[in-house]
Order: structure tokens, then sequence, then C-alpha cells
């Protein structure tokens, strides 16, 4: 199959595109940079260097790959975590306006999948209970998670909006692993050495994790998968009062401090506080169903 991958050269691209090679794929890789446009070709893929922003550019280069399926991995993130709400107006644009202008271009080109990327953390579910492929985004939270909410939403909706093309949703947990935030002298291991993420009240909120090995695993099984959402999580959605502790003592990191809300709020605000009391984990039950998919157990547990 021949796979047009839009930020092919991000954290989740070049593991995404190192597999989508092994099973014998041929890949053109979407990218801004002349840089990551060799990376890309060392790997074996084509490299095509396209502003998404530019719909008419990104139409053509479509044209010319001649995809089979598109897999819209576009995403703009900070180095450090901390500068994320400095950042989340530009990835929101990059997602809804680029990532518009990918998809449109996919159907007028004749492409028959498009693979979106989505979020398995912002999800709502009852209480004491795992989110599945039927939760919606928490649209309601905290103002930064709200948003995001909004933003993954948006991208579902347009994602299954027209009969021309099939739609697979891919809600991924927190990505760790090589050149991510959740990795030993990443942001994240980095923030726990300096004490910076404390265990929030009783620290109830669950999150879900993924390697991003595992992520781009489950993306390849998807490509000839049934439509629809898939949550691309791992089999291990615990609480921050659980896995903060088990992640400082895997980087080597001191015993993270425990809070209250009340002072996590006035120093870090109110995302902080959701983020460690009210995330909702997900379950990957369908995944592991319908895309004979087995992730890894999360590292830091295994410790």
């Amino acid at each position: 199959m021949r796979v047009f991958v839009a930020g092919a050269s991000g954290a989740i691209g070049e593991p995404l595109t190192a597999e989508l090679l092994e099973k014998g794929h041929s890949v053109v890789g979407m990218t801004t940079s002349e840089a990551r446009a060799r990376i890309l070709e060392r790997q074996g893929a084509e490299a095509v260097i396209v502003d998404a922003f530019d719909a008419v550019a990104v139409e053509t280069a479509l044209r010319r790959a001649k995809a089979d399926l598109v897999i819209d991995e576009l995403t703009s993130l900070p180095k450090e975590q901390r500068d994320m709400p400095k950042y989340a107006a530009g990835d929101r644009k990059l997602r809804i306006e680029g990532g518009g202008n990918l998809f449109r271009a996919a159907i007028a080109s004749g492409v028959q999948r498009y693979l979106q990327q989505s979020s398995g953390f912002f999800l709502k579910a009852a209480e004491g209970r795992l989110a599945d492929e039927l939760s919606l985004m928490d649209v309601n939270a905290s103002p930064g998670i709200a948003a995001s909410a909004r933003t993954y939403t948006e991208l579902e909706a347009r994602l299954f909006s027209s009969d021309a093309i099939e739609g697979v949703a891919l809600r991924y947990g927190f990505f760790y692993g090589p050149k991510t935030w959740y990795h030993p002298s990443e942001a994240a291991a980095n923030m726990v050495m300096q004490q910076q993420n404390p265990v929030v009240g009783r620290g109830e909120g669950v999150s879900s994790f993924v390697h991003i090995n595992d992520a781009a695993i489950a993306t390849v099984a998807s490509l000839a998968a049934e439509p629809g959402v898939y949550n691309v999580v791992d089999d291990d959605p615990s609480p921050q009062a659980v896995w903060l502790p088990a992640f400082a003592r895997f980087v080597g990191a001191p015993v993270p401090p425990h809070m209250s809300e009340a002072e996590v709020r006035a120093i870090a605000g109110e995302d902080a506080v959701y983020y460690g009391t009210k995330l909702s984990g997900a379950s990957n039950a369908k995944a592991k169903r319908l895309l004979g998919w087995k992730p890894r157990r999360l590292e830091w547990l295994e410790n």
C-alpha cells in the first residue's frame, strides 16, 4: 500500500514510518524542513517538503504521491512540557486548518482511507470506569483541557463527515519512549527530578500511556481494519498516586511531593488539578480485539 504520512518526522512519525516500511508499504513523508526530509529518505521513505497551511501545495503533493491512504499526525508541540500553554493555539491551528487542507486534499485526490491522530486521555467516563470508544471528549473540563477536548472533538467530527473516504480515529494515550516527554532526561522526567510535578490531593486522576513504538504498530495494524474509533493505550491505566511515584523511581528522581488541590491550583492553575484528580483512563479492549494488538506493560510499573 502507498501511504502518505503528514507529520512524518515527529515523535510518532519516525517509528511509524519505520513500521510501515518494515511491513512492506511504500511511504511518502510530508515535513517542513530539508533536514527532516533527509532523515526520512535515510529511513527509506520518499520525502516532500510542504507547508500544511498551503492548501494548493498539499493537494499537489498528494496527487503526485498517488497515495492509497493518508495518516494525519500533524502536531506543533514544544520540547518542554511546561511550555504547552504557549504552543496550544499554534497546535490547534495546525491540526484544524492544516489538517483540514490535508483532509480535503485527500478526498479530492481519491484517497481511500484517512487515519487521524486523536486523544485517549481527555475522555469523560463514568466514575470508576474506563472510557471506551463511545466516550466523548470532556469539553466541560478545566479551561486548557476543555479547549484541547474541543479540538479533538472537531477533528473526529471532520474525519467522519464525508462518505467519500473511510475514517479511522486513533485515540493515543500519553506517548512515552524515545523522543517523548516521558523518557529519561526529557521534559516530564526533568520536571520530576526537580520535584515540579506533585501528586495532587489523593492523586485519583487516571492516566493511560502508550509506548511510541506500540502506537506505531497499532496504527499500521489499522490500515486495513474496520473504520471507526480505536483507543490506542496500554494495559495499565493507573491513578497519579500510583504511576507518578513509579515514574520517579524509573528515572532516578526523588519521591514526588504531595500537595493539596488548593495549593496546586494557586501555583499551577486548574488544569494541573484536573490532570492529577479527574482524568479518565481508557480501555484498549477494542484495539486488542480488532487489531490483534498487544501493547507492552508500562515500563516504570515493572520496577
